[in-house]
């Protein structure tokens, strides 16, 4: 949820990773965090898990291009490592790794005392 919320607070530094060819680089940094922000709340409920974690996932493939665009443009980026950039790719993956795991259904006495609430 806080890099949701960071998409409000340094707008800035997602309009720069933006590949050019996305066109309204503002509001896609502005709708993609309130996405994130959707998600992660959604992922706290048991019924609401599995749509939110689709969701969540989506999304990761969507905000991909900056990711690639910043690995493939490390020259644009001086301040942050070509490893660093690399390495992100392959976190992202595991991300998504992570938010199809929490979609799958399990009933844990979490669930139950959150959605009686």
């Amino acid at each position: 949820m806080s890099g949701g919320i960071y998409h409000f607070i340094n707008a800035d530094f997602f309009l720069i990773i933006m590949p050019p060819y996305i066109p309204f680089h503002l509001a896609a940094v502005y709708i993609s965090g309130v996405f994130e922000i959707l998600g992660a709340l959604g992922l706290l409920f048991a019924r609401s898990r599995r749509p939110a974690g689709i969701g969540l996932f989506i999304l990761t493939i969507a905000v991909s291009p900056a990711n690639i665009y910043m690995w493939m443009n490390p020259d644009l980026f001086p301040d942050i490592s070509e490893l660093f950039l690399a390495v992100r790719l392959l976190i992202q993956v595991l991300l998504l790794a992570c938010i199809w795991w929490s979609t799958l259904p399990a009933v844990t006495s979490i669930d139950t005392a959150l959605e009686s609430d």
